[in-house]
């Protein structure tokens, strides 16, 4: 699974690495985002060219006739099963997105408690790729036009699964224009390589919702229990 991640890198850093067309701007870095707010979303634009957008961190597909409270935890895809099941499957043919991330958190159960851990690119790159689908939904009581992304998730690499049995799908560059085309298939989205990633022991502050999301030092290495 993938509940947690950041988004804190540039302008400069996300045009350079996804070639996103507009015009430039300042980004806001967060260092501990939960579902269900809004995040940075990579999709293609009319004329298909890469655009930044933000999008509800929980998908609400097109169809949905109850209310935004009512949806199901979204905010993640299996990769086995994102193709066929009811709620992902038609953005998954047709609304490819990529969801650009500093890092992303799992935890580890220790003696004292639950030990959250960051995971960022091995390589030193800000920015992951995580691979993802979108959807635009209209709110039936509000009339509100409600845009929404969810991370797909595989199985873990036998590295990551001492951390957690689930892991993002990590894009590889050389994939980016098949995967928001829709020409890349299921059967790509697999775990990433043993190598692609780094980890570390972070601030137990990362395990309140809502906490941190401003602060720089809550992603810095501590001592683990």
């Amino acid at each position: 699974m993938c509940g947690r991640f950041t988004q804190n890198y540039t302008w400069e850093e996300v045009h350079a690495f996804l070639n996103v067309f507009g015009t430039p701007r300042n980004l806001r870095p967060r260092y501990n985002i939960a579902p269900t707010t809004n995040v940075d979303v990579i999709r293609l634009d009319r004329e298909g060219r890469r655009e930044l957008v933000s999008m509800r961190w929980g998908l609400v597909p097109y169809f949905w006739k109850k209310s935004l409270k009512e949806v199901p935890a979204t905010f993640n895809a299996r990769a086995e099963t994102v193709a066929e099941k009811p709620m992902f499957r038609d953005s998954f043919k047709r609304r490819r997105c990529i969801i650009p991330a500093g890092g992303f958190f799992e935890w580890t159960n220790e003696a004292d408690g639950k030990q959250p851990h960051l995971f960022t690119a091995a390589d030193g790159s800000p920015i992951l790729a995580f691979a993802g689908i979108w959807d635009r939904w209209i709110d039936p009581a509000s009339k509100e036009e409600i845009l929404s992304c969810t991370i797909i998730v595989s199985g873990a690499s036998g590295w990551m699964t001492p951390y957690h049995d689930r892991m993002p799908v990590l894009l590889r560059a050389e994939d980016f224009d098949a995967w928001l085309n829709g020409s890349l298939g299921a059967d790509a989205l697999r775990p990433a390589a043993e190598s692609a990633l780094r980890e570390w022991p972070v601030s137990r502050r990362v395990n309140r919702t809502g906490v941190g999301e401003d602060d720089p030092t809550i992603i810095e290495r501590v001592d683990a229990a």
